[in-house]
């Protein structure tokens, strides 16, 4: 079986392998438990995440020696250190901190107050799946099919923004081709796409059969693009649709991101990566979506889209895409419960906004985008969207996960 992740114990050069037993014995056995597997340095070179249990004092210059060998197979990844009561671990864990981040690296300090200790056990199972995570989103290629959209003034992040900060790759891919491939659609790819977007719906109020046959079209030519990019995500500049073509994009984001490839509206990046992210730390399905009004004395917001991957929604009707009156929109019910609502931003893709709230109801109002839900904040403040706005579309999962969130940003990014 593969190791969840390797730990390397370091003592001072005044202890002896005996000895070295005696003092971590009882951790290593923990750590093998986990999943963990006892490495040397030779295998600071492997792909599994790496801590470096500090057995002894005196060990400060070892670890950061072996820390930059280790830079040279992981680089940017965070340095995790476990201490324990004895042997000068804790002080020596502390120091090499404080060194590490005197040079802007980061790293955390997993304290075990003994072998049995659940809490700190947990916080390194938990820390093992969020270096997982940060592997995961380096490896995750994100097609942007078309510019972004003109008015996302605040959310334009250049492609070296997004590989430097958070790790996906941007791989750019023409409007033309999207174009081109929705005319080579094989009409037969079409009809079933049709049925099961028609059966599944309450209601079809605006869209034709014509309407559902476009849509259909190019969800096809959206998959293809998937498969032949390679991608593992994408964002697409979908009013062009509506401007060229008179149809929407609304059913392709939402199927292909119940296919699993994560799918964002406007040619939004930030937003995206946010989706992308989230699921990834999470597990649950995620939905982009507008704040379209909110009440500070409330603490509530409105958020509406007109998509939403089908899986999220109780029910749902076929509508025309709101602004336009045209295509395919999807209007669905999100169950009333917990949830966790995200923005990223900044310049760099640096800053982060979380809040945790409650789906109170949803909505059918004919000026908002089709999908609607109402949330009332428990652990945030809508305000923070008046006074410092990360920009617009916001990312809501399933939930609350808020810990989970900031751990993971505060430990791999800030």
């Amino acid at each position: 079986m593969t190791a969840r992740f390797g730990f390397m114990p370091v003592a001072s050069i005044l202890v002896k392998d005996e000895q070295l037993s005696s003092i971590i014995g009882p951790y290593e056995t923990a750590l093998l438990a986990m999943g963990g597997e006892r490495w040397n340095e030779e295998d600071l070179t492997r792909s599994a995440p790496a801590f470096y249990v500090i057995a002894t004092g005196g060990t400060e210059s070892l670890v950061l020696a072996l820390n930059a060998s280790r830079q040279q197979t992981a680089p940017g990844e965070p340095v995790f250190l476990i201490a324990h009561p004895g042997n000068n671990s804790l002080p020596a864990a502390l120091e090499v901190l404080a060194r590490l981040q005197q040079d802007g690296v980061a790293g955390r300090i997993f304290y075990l107050r003994d072998p049995d200790d659940e809490r700190g056990l947990a916080h390194i199972s938990s820390a093992v799946e969020d270096l997982a995570v940060r592997s995961a989103l380096r490896s995750v290629r994100i097609g942007l099919v078309g510019e972004p959209s003109e008015w996302l003034v605040a959310s334009m992040p250049s492609p070296e923004v997004v590989r430097r900060t958070w790790g996906p790759e941007v791989i750019p891919v023409a409007l033309g081709e999207l174009m081109s491939r929705i005319d080579a659609v094989d009409p037969a790819r079409i009809e079933p796409a049709v049925r099961s977007l028609a059966d599944g719906a309450t209601e079809c109020v605006e869209p034709s059969e014509q309407d559902l046959a476009a849509v259909a079209a190019v969800h096809a030519a959206m998959r293809d693009l998937v498969a032949d990019f390679e991608l593992d995500a994408v964002t697409l500049r979908c009013f062009d649709l509506v401007l060229e073509r008179s149809t929407s994009g609304c059913f392709a984001l939402s199927a292909l991101a119940d296919e699993g490839v994560m799918a964002g509206c406007e040619g939004d990046l930030v937003s995206t990566v946010g989706m992308v992210w989230t699921h990834l730390l999470t597990g649950e399905m995620p939905w982009m979506a507008n704040p379209a009004q909110l009440d500070e004395d409330e603490n509530t917001l409105w958020l509406a889209h007109c998509t939403v991957p089908r899986s999220m929604v109780e029910r749902y009707r076929l509508r025309s895409h709101f602004e336009s009156g045209l295509g395919v929109g999807i209007q669905g019910v999100i169950p009333e419960g917990d949830v966790t609502l995200v923005r990223i931003g900044g310049a760099a893709m640096e800053a982060l906004w979380v809040a945790e709230g409650v789906i109170t109801r949803t909505g059918d109002a004919e000026n908002l985008c089709r999908t609607q839900a109402h949330v009332r904040l428990t652990d945030g403040d809508v305000r923070d969207l008046l006074t410092a706005p990360l920009g617009n579309h916001i990312v809501l999962v399933r939930g609350h996960h808020a810990d989970r969130l900031w751990a993971w940003w505060e430990t791999m990014l800030a």
